[in-house]
């Protein structure tokens, strides 16, 4: 006959009475080594959103203003050619160029490297293969570099002493080129989030589920 708990703590210490984890009577472990990530996920997310707010819907239409109505480069999904930037060169005095150009350097930094990691987070917490964790984590990536080249180019265009037509094409290649890989970085979550959830076993997704 087995001895209860308390006879092996009694017996050999406490350690000893506790219950196996998946034995009758064992207290089932909590979640706080499983909490953490998710928590850093959520407020990525939150941050993210609220940055894009800023960058993309507050920030443009304070700065148009000082710029005869004309759309800010970052905003324009479509890119924009070397007549828009000339024009805004003409617009903008150098307090607004100062104030594109500081945005670019604080909001303009923190937003793409909080969405890079966040996504890059995401992705690697529900893509189980390497091979396809690569493929997706390449997106977020390449987001990051392309968003942060494309604040130095804008600001090189604007502020050089003459505007010309290749910093034109490559600040407006590298806006078009943005605004791609955060469309692609997003379809990349949902892809991570589907296959995970297509490999589980059936029991499982319907526990999340419930």
């Amino acid at each position: 006959m087995g001895k209860t708990a308390a006879q092996r703590a009694a017996k050999h210490g406490v350690q000893a009475g506790q219950a196996r984890p998946g034995a009758p009577g064992a207290i089932p472990a909590g979640p706080q080594g499983k909490s953490s990530p998710g928590l850093l996920v959520i407020a990525g997310v939150v941050a993210t959103l609220f940055l894009f707010w800023y960058l993309h819907l507050m920030v443009p239409g304070q700065l148009s203003e000082l710029a005869d109505g004309l759309s800010m480069p970052d905003s324009m999904v479509f890119g924009y050619g070397e007549d828009h930037l000339a024009a805004l060169r003409s617009a903008m005095d150098e307090e607004a160029l100062g104030r594109l150009s500081y945005v670019h350097k604080t909001a303009g930094t923190l937003f793409p490297l909080i969405f890079g990691l966040t996504w890059l987070l995401i992705i690697g917490l529900n893509t189980q293969r390497r091979a396809l964790r690569w493929v997706l984590f390449s997106a977020p990536i390449l987001f990051v570099v392309a968003d942060l080249w494309e604040n130095i180019a804008i600001d090189n265009a604007l502020g050089a002493a003459e505007l010309t037509g290749g910093d034109a094409a490559l600040a407006g290649t590298l806006t078009v080129a943005r605004w791609i890989l955060l469309g692609l970085s997003l379809v990349a979550s949902v892809v991570s989030v589907f296959t995970r959830r297509v490999g589980r076993p059936p029991e499982l997704v319907a526990q999340d589920k419930g």
